[in-house]
């Protein structure tokens, strides 16, 4: 319905094995077949899923609204600009 958000998301069992699904988002107006995007890391060879296999997980949340309002500046933070990894390197 309106206002859910329905994440596909990879399964840790076949992500541990070096097949992953990708993450992807299904819009609360779609309504046709669902595919899952898979990749195979090279170290896990060739992996064949047959019909019924559990290749993915749906996670389901509601929406909260968001109102953005344009800033010409933001205040000041310790992290400041610091980006993938800099917030566990305290």
């Amino acid at each position: 319905p309106p206002g859910t958000d329905l994440q596909i998301r990879p399964r840790s069992g076949l992500s541990a094995r070096g097949v992953i699904a990708a993450f992807g988002t299904i819009d609360s107006d779609y309504r046709g077949e669902l595919f899952v995007t898979m990749y195979c890391l090279s170290s896990a060879g060739i992996h064949v899923a047959a019909r019924g296999d559990r290749i993915a997980q749906l996670a389901a949340a509601a929406l909260l609204p968001a109102f953005f309002e344009e800033a010409d500046d933001l205040d000041p933070t310790a992290r400041g600009s610091g980006g993938h990894g800099s917030a566990g390197s305290r």
